[in-house]
């Protein structure tokens, strides 16, 4: 008996002392986060920071930093498009099977007081002529047959809307506010890192390992990915045996669980002239805009991917961009192979039609929309230099140093 006890105490030190060895065989092996002090190649050294021996610096790395507001979104293989009725019968969106990398996405819409925390250091640091391109379109509330004159006056700048979507700013607006936003987060990173900045506001190096990547406005294939949230729809190995019609399961748009029973999933026009319900039971609590961190988020964690507002993304649109863009991270940033010129034998003449380079696609649906427009796959556009009370946005960032 006691030689059993021994043979099996043997063969599990054995079994133990193969496992410390392989996870000590695999700690060994460089990567990113740990390089080791010298090349593989070249057995030469490698130093922490810049010095007069002229050594190769190789910074301290610990993963890409956490960004504010970003929420992780994991890429992979989906069906981008509107599987439901064309109503409109444009026919711009037909079912494709692609595969998007994961990527990060702001939480929540961009709102008032991100906005006017940008134009305020904007005002310090820039030109007068670069500021006063910053201020948002107000009067885009503005009707002459109807009294919306107190959102044109407060809805910017009154306390009371500080975490509602902005509005009124256009697609090129919102490319700059990204530009500053990475120049100002970046900053931030790199002050607590003890890293020197740049004279001038130069850009801080990517080498660094302590900044981020750009923000930007997502790919309309990343906000749709992001929007359907099907993660939720796992089963078993690589199974989803369902699509979502909308950012949460089913085909209703009113919570079917719990006290939230009934009320609605999603701040959008119910009908014509209701805007919210009525009195005593004001159902989805909004006439125009609404808070951005209510109604339910969806399986990524992302608030309001389906109304409140419809938000601007990085592509130029064409109607037939689900034919010609790459299946692995599409998007389509200019007229490249559907391109814009004049003539009587081009389809799109700027002197004839409203499709131009400059014609950006939003995704969602707003406040002032029917459910329609709640679907993931619905696609609009508009010019870049174009604004509305229904277009806000939010900013995307690459996952830097993975291959997935």
């Amino acid at each position: 008996m006691n030689k059993i006890v021994s043979s099996s105490k043997l063969v599990l030190m054995l079994i133990l002392a193969g496992v410390i060895s392989t996870s000590c065989n695999k700690s060994t092996k460089p990567d990113a986060i740990t390089p080791g002090k010298n090349s593989t190649t070249t057995n030469l050294e490698y130093s922490e920071e810049v010095s007069e021996d002229g050594l190769f610096v190789v910074n301290d790395f610990k993963g890409q930093p956490e960004g504010p507001n970003l929420v992780y979104i994991e890429g992979g293989r989906t069906v981008l498009g509107s599987f439901e009725e064309d109503v409109m019968n444009t026919r711009d969106n037909i079912e494709r099977t692609v595969t998007v990398a994961s990527f990060y996405m702001d939480e929540t819409e961009i709102a008032n007081i991100h906005w006017l925390e940008y134009m305020h250091y904007v005002k310090k640091d820039s030109s007068e002529e670069f500021f006063l391109s910053t201020i948002p379109d107000t009067t885009v509330w503005a009707g002459k047959l109807a009294f919306n004159d107190p959102y044109v006056d407060h809805y910017l700048r009154y306390p009371g809307f500080r975490y509602f979507p902005v509005v009124g700013v256009t697609w090129l607006q919102a490319n700059d506010y990204c530009k500053w936003r990475t120049a100002a987060v970046n900053k931030v990173l790199a002050e607590e890192a003890g890293i020197e900045l740049p004279e001038g506001g130069g850009r801080i190096p990517l080498e660094s390992g302590a900044v981020l990547p750009d923000y930007r406005l997502p790919t309309e294939a990343e906000w749709e990915y992001a929007a359907q949230a099907l993660i939720g729809k796992q089963y078993l190995d690589e199974s989803q045996t369902e699509k979502r019609l909308y950012p949460w399961d089913g085909h209703a748009l009113r919570n079917p669980y719990g006290a939230e029973m009934g009320n609605f999933l999603a701040n959008f026009k119910r009908g014509r002239g209701d805007y919210g319900g009525i009195a005593g039971k004001l159902n989805d609590g909004a006439f125009i805009t609404e808070y951005i961190y209510n109604y339910p988020p969806n399986d990524y964690g992302l608030y309001n991917m389906a109304g409140n507002v419809s938000e601007w993304v990085l592509d130029v649109y064409r109607p037939l961009s689900f034919q010609d863009v790459d299946d692995l991270n599409p998007v389509r940033r200019d007229g490249f192979l559907d391109e814009e010129n004049k003539g009587a034998n081009s389809s799109y003449d700027p002197s004839f039609t409203i499709i131009s380079n400059k014609a950006r696609v939003y995704k969602g649906g707003s406040w002032q929309d029917v459910a329609y427009w709640l679907s993931p796959g619905t696609r609009r556009f508009l010019e870049e230099d174009s604004c509305t009370s229904t277009i806000g946005f939010r900013c995307a960032m690459i996952r830097a140093g993975t291959n997935y």
